[in-house]
């Protein structure tokens, strides 16, 4: 049986920033599953950044499965967790049911990927106080509000948490992850 990991996501999650880890792990041979709010078809975004604008643009994305609810995950199955951004993580802070999973693999001390807007998640549970980690740029004062100490750089690794600023960022960011991965949740 595979080292299976979970990726926590919702509606207009990014595309790229839920696609590329699970493809990648998958390669990688892990099991991958995603859970989200309800078992079903998630609508993912699309995040660019175009000239003349202040911010990233949003447009429709990928559609996606999800495998389970966040009711229905038992976190003691899962080696690692993967946090994708997007504007998911704004409402999914607020899943009680989320917010069990979360704690569990933070009281367990597994390898944790975040991305983007994923730390929004993390910090929801206490998980960043004292951490050093990275994000999308604008959340910055999030992150330090949040007890974190804030680096802007494409990938940081603070024991097994493993964090990104955003989809430009994925090679540095899945390597410094398969680098933990290796180490505590090798592929069996």
């Amino acid at each position: 049986m595979a080292t299976k990991i979970l990726i926590v996501t919702g509606d207009a999650a990014e595309s790229l920033e839920v696609m590329y880890p699970y493809q990648r792990l998958l390669e990688e041979g892990y099991e991958v599953h995603i859970a989200a709010p309800s078992r079903k078809k998630l609508r993912f975004v699309v995040h660019d950044f175009e000239d003349g604008f202040d911010t990233y643009t949003e447009k429709p994305g990928y559609t996606w499965p999800a495998d389970l609810s966040f009711a229905d995950v038992e976190p003691g199955e899962y080696a690692a967790l993967v946090i994708p951004g997007g504007r998911a993580p704004e409402y999914l802070r607020n899943d009680p049911e989320l917010r069990k999973v979360l704690k569990a693999f933070f009281d367990a001390d597994k390898p944790v990927a975040q991305i983007c807007h994923g730390p929004l998640l993390t910090a929801a549970v206490g998980a960043l106080s004292g951490r050093r980690v990275t994000a999308y740029p604008a959340l910055e004062m999030d992150m330090e509000a949040a007890g974190a100490s804030f680096q802007d750089c494409e990938a940081v690794v603070d024991g097994v948490v493993v964090s990104s600023r955003a989809w430009p960022d994925h090679p540095a960011w899945m390597r410094e992850f398969l680098t933990v991965l290796r180490s505590k949740a090798p592929v069996t």
